[in-house]
């Protein structure tokens, strides 16, 4: 007996199946944490932090018997905040500098990667004898970390930025065409014994990404721009760095800047952290190897942005020795940029569950033409996601939160923030980012919800970006330790690593 297909029981039975399975979705609870609400301080900063002091004698001695230590395999030293060096300042004054700086420092990052494709210009010489220093490094800001080293024989304390996003190191130099104000002296070249300028033919001046050349002197000269209107120009030579501890490194290349210019507050110069052939790291590679790492720890919602709260930054074997396989994620390849640290971002869950729109072909890297991709950056703040992936978290992000008062109108660059005011103890939803190869970094809520005033106001501290490249900033860094393994090609996000 021939029987009729029951189209209609079969679709009735897949609506009760799909109801069902969106029930069972709904009910499935969001994963919080608890996040304890502490707005900013009203008190005004009054002193700057241990490293901006000039007495640095017994840091930096120059005794070589004590210092040479050819068999060490690792360096590390002290980081702080830039805004540890801010004196008369509000928490909430130096928070609004910052996104300032920090929108600066992202749109630069973002014209650069743009700008990948395109030729860089050659130098020129002309009648009298000096050829036009070429910008050498990429148009984006100049950091948010500091730490000290010694420059020269005798060693001259330097107070210097450390950089992730560009690879050329420098300094200001006497005699100053030019110079900022800076804490400590500023390097005389003439009075170190180790100083040693380089020819414009020299295989160092040519890793520039074109070098320039003074024609009277044969000397190789570099020039470098920032995204925030920054510059320094000077001679390029090579010159003995010491470190706390008294670990020396000799012939590191270095821009010694008698014309300079911009927003580095007390720093003496830039300690370029990149990718890149003349980075610090590829440049003390023989000696220790390609990897380093830094715990960078919070400044947003310290309740005293003046105390001497300081992190480390490691060079050589030690820096893999607090990792797991499992922690690591491979370094992507961008062949167009060299010195940006380019990571696979495999999505991101808000409560425990993947947010759908957080879509791959948003954040991976074209290598045919250099566009997109995700970049780790220690000199930028805010985390930016390509707009569709930033649109899907914040969305997830406030369905979770539901419970949390919405305050009206955003704050800067921030379009979800919330009124926490009379709340000590507040549950948050989770949030973790997730990498190809399995690394996950599952962020303390306070690496995503940060306070903006003394009233109560914590905003979504993720923005949106319609410049190409992504960037994970040094806000959702805070507490992990960051693990550049330069020798592997991967990097590795430790939690708790301080």
């Amino acid at each position: 007996m021939l029987m009729a297909p029951p189209p209609l029981l079969s679709l009735s039975a897949l609506l009760l199946l799909l109801a069902a399975s969106a029930s069972d979705a709904a009910a499935k609870p969001v994963q919080t944490q608890s996040f304890l609400a502490t707005p900013l301080s009203p008190e005004r900063t009054s002193a700057p932090s241990e490293l901006a002091r000039d007495d640095d004698k017994d840091l930096f001695a120059d005794n070589l018997a004590a210092a040479e230590d050819a068999t060490a395999s690792t360096v590390r030293f002290s980081v702080v905040h830039r805004d540890d060096f801010a004196v008369d300042a509000t928490a909430a004054e130096l928070l609004a500098h910052r996104l300032e700086r920090d929108g600066k420092r992202a749109s630069g990052i973002s014209a650069a990667a743009a700008a990948a494709n395109a030729t860089r210009g050659g130098s020129a010489s002309g009648s009298g004898g000096v050829s036009a220093p070429v910008v050498s490094g990429l148009a984006q800001g100049s950091g948010e970390y500091f730490t000290k080293i010694g420059v020269g024989t005798p060693a001259t304390p330097a107070l210097m930025v450390l950089d992730t996003g560009s690879d050329v190191v420098w300094l200001q130099c006497a005699p100053c065409r030019r110079c900022y104000d800076q804490s400590g002296p500023v390097f005389d070249p003439r009075r170190s014994k180790s100083y040693g300028a380089l020819d414009c033919a020299a295989p160092l001046c040519r890793r520039l990404d074109s070098g320039g050349c003074d024609l009277r002197r044969r000397a190789c000269i570099y020039q470098v721009a920032y995204g925030d209107g920054s510059v320094t120009a000077g001679d390029f030579a090579t010159e003995t760095l010491t470190f706390a501890g008294g670990a020396r490194v000799a012939r590191v290349a270095v821009g010694c800047g008698h014309d300079n210019e911009g927003l580095f507050v007390a720093a003496a110069g830039l300690l370029g952290l990149g990718r890149g052939s003349l980075s610090f790291p590829a440049q003390i590679s023989r000696r220790y190897g390609r990897s380093f790492s830094y715990c960078l720890v919070d400044r947003t919602s310290s309740a005293t942005p003046a105390s001497s709260r300081s992190s480390t930054v490691t060079f050589g074997s030690a820096a893999l020795a607090s990792t797991v396989a499992s922690s690591f994620t491979p370094m992507v390849k961008n062949p167009r940029m060299e010195t940006f640290y380019y990571v696979q971002l495999a999505g991101i869950s808000v409560g425990g569950a993947r947010v759908p729109g957080v879509a791959n072909s948003d954040l991976r890297l074209d290598p045919s033409s250099g566009r997109g991709g995700v970049i780790v950056d220690s000199g930028t703040s805010v985390t930016r996601l390509a707009r569709p992936a930033y649109s899907a978290l914040r969305d997830a992000f406030r369905a979770a939160a539901a419970g949390l008062r919405l305050s009206p109108g955003g704050f800067s660059l921030f379009d979800t923030c919330y009124d926490l005011s009379g709340r000590k103890v507040v549950k948050v939803p989770t949030v973790s980012m997730h990498f190809v190869g399995g690394a996950e970094a599952s962020l303390p809520p306070e690496n995503y919800l940060i306070p903006v005033d003394s009233k109560g106001t914590f905003c979504f501290a993720f923005a949106g970006t319609d410049g190409g490249v992504s960037i994970i900033g040094n806000i959702q860094q805070q507490g992990f330790r960051v693990v550049f393994d330069g020798d592997g090609q991967r990097v590795a996000f430790v939690p708790k690593g301080c």
